[in-house]
């Protein structure tokens, strides 16, 4: 725990911290009594009550239209199943900001909805609802559907022979195997939704407004650092409660299961029932998530000769000290440093949270890891830029910084991927393993490892998207001259003009074939590497 400890306390505790501090102390005395101020003030309750329902809102209708896919990529084996697996992830690394100009395109005036049938949802609350549906549809899908492969669908199978009805035999032994996994993926939809920004700065319109779009418009427009600090720490003590009863639940319904290799339980299609499933799955992964990207692709080549995309290899001088196509390497080279550092420190942080000698202490860090997720991450960006401009630790001008705040959020990510699979590896395994003589290195290499390779995986493959697509502190820390594509975007958008318009559709388009190409070398590395357990 030592490294994971002092990651978190140097690079996520300090910074935030002295956001704080900067914001309720004046003339060196903390004025607490500011707090119960803004919450009063019935704006900022409205806020608050708009955040909760809708982050639970949004939870809820992800699940239900999710879970159906993670049983169809866990059990169903179809032709293009990799390369749908790798489409399904794309509009996870998207910019907030794109996919809220994607779905305005689809419901907003002059909208696709508005065209066929005169409907308009911008402005409403169902619009950032199916938004959040698109954005996080992958991470039920692949934290639910990772373990949902490696059940061993004989455990079933016997409560069928044994009389009960599909549906009894999936509530009675498949859904309590899936609990741990199932709460995960929640707790992460919740956190993201909770802590929406882009989304519904430019679907919801001045009626709607989270925590996380009130601190950025304190900070940023009003200048009222008190108050952004008041909401940061009203934002932090609601995700750490979520989390800290997330922790005690979840540890109550772990126990160890039977996994077997992912790739021996996937099966074709039989009968109308399940093929009506795999349609069904298809056709809601069309409409919801590739339909919006789409839109994407045909407006980044309104201009003809593709002109949007030859416009990216020429510095105007303005928005850019660079091209802006010269992002696209910069975010590949932070994203590969950010999967390493959040690799690294998620995996010693989940070894030491599965082991059965952990103390409590050690067991409230799992809640702990979290918070990155439920922190603003305006608050994270301004935090980097006051905590690390002194030495030994004067970053603000190293490259370093921007996977350092890219990495605090693929952290989690690693950790809720790899716990539910490691916590069900039976600890028998391990014991037997040592009374034979192996230390606690080789019990690692020869016994978790083959099993956790492909949890693994997953992890990197998580932490690599989040990293592309990470936006709220990148945007505070990112150098001029070395943007990454989300910030690039972000610029973009908010320059008049049609060109400007045009490159930031070309851009995010960019960003989507990129993820697609690295999603799909990882499905490959996936099916081709990993053994059988």
């Amino acid at each position: 725990m030592a490294l994971p400890v002092a990651f978190f306390a140097v690079f996520f505790a300090w910074p935030v911290a002295a956001i704080v501090a900067r914001g309720l102390k004046v003339d060196g005395a903390w004025r607490f009594g500011r707090i119960v101020d803004v919450v009063a003030q019935s704006d900022i309750r409205h806020v608050l009550w708009f955040t909760t329902w809708q982050a639970l809102a949004s939870t809820a209708l992800t699940l239900l239209i999710a879970l159906p896919g993670a049983y169809v990529f866990a059990r169903f084996d179809f032709p293009g199943k990799h390369v749908l697996r790798a489409v399904v992830t794309v509009p996870f690394v998207l910019p907030t900001v794109v996919v809220g100009t994607a779905f305005l395109a689809l419901v907003g005036r002059g909208g696709l909805l508005d065209e066929l049938w005169g409907v308009r949802l911008d402005t409403t609350v169902w619009a950032i609802l199916l938004a959040h549906v698109f954005f996080n549809y992958a991470v039920v899908v692949r934290t639910v559907g990772g373990l949902w492969a490696q059940l061993d669908p004989r455990q079933e199978e016997a409560a069928r022979m044994l009389g009960a009805s599909p549906l009894r035999a999936w509530r009675g032994v498949t859904l309590p195997a899936l609990a741990p996994a199932v709460a995960a993926a929640a707790l992460m939809v919740f956190l993201f939704t909770f802590t929406s920004f882009g989304v519904v700065q430019i679907l919801g319109g001045p009626a709607f407004s989270t925590l996380e779009v009130e601190i950025y418009r304190q900070t940023s427009e009003i200048f009222d650092l008190a108050t952004a600090a008041v909401l940061t720490i009203v934002q932090f003590a609601a995700v750490g409660a979520i989390l800290a009863v997330h922790a005690w639940t979840v540890r109550r319904r772990e126990t160890a299961l039977r996994l077997v290799d992912a790739d021996s339980t996937a099966r074709r299609p039989r009968g109308a029932g399940q093929w009506a499933l795999l349609g069904g799955v298809l056709v809601t992964v069309a409409v919801l998530l590739v339909l919006p990207l789409a839109v994407l692709v045909r407006r980044s080549l309104d201009a003809p000769g593709f002109g949007y995309y030859r416009a990216l290899t020429v510095e105007d001088g303005g928005t850019f000290l660079v091209p802006p196509i010269e992002a696209i390497g910069n975010s590949l080279r932070y994203a590969l440093a950010a999967t390493a550092i959040a690799v690294v420190i998620g995996s010693l942080a989940a070894a030491a949270l599965t082991r059965r000698d952990a103390g409590r202490l050690v067991r409230g860090f799992d809640a702990l890891l979290m918070l990155p997720l439920g922190v603003s991450a305006v608050t994270v960006g301004f935090g980097f830029l006051i905590a690390l401009d002194e030495p030994p630790l004067d970053l603000r001008s190293s490259w370093i910084l921007v996977p350092l705040a890219q990495a605090l959020v693929g952290v989690p990510f690693v950790v809720r991927t790899m716990l539910p699979v490691l916590r069900a590896v039976d600890v028998r395994l391990r014991e037997a393993a040592a009374v034979l003589g192996a230390s606690p290195w080789r019990v690692w290499r020869e016994v978790d490892l083959p099993m956790v390779r492909r949890a693994l995986l997953v992890a990197a493959g998580f932490a690599f998207a989040v990293s592309l697509g990470e936006f709220g502190a990148t945007v505070f820390i990112a150098r001029p001259d070395s943007p990454t594509l989300p910030v690039a975007v972000a610029r973009l958008l908010g320059r008049p003009g049609d060109l400007n318009y045009g490159q930031a559709m070309a851009l995010s388009t960019i960003l989507m074939v990129v993820c697609a190409v690295a999603l799909l070398v990882l499905e490959r590395l996936r099916t081709h590497r990993t053994g059988e357990f």
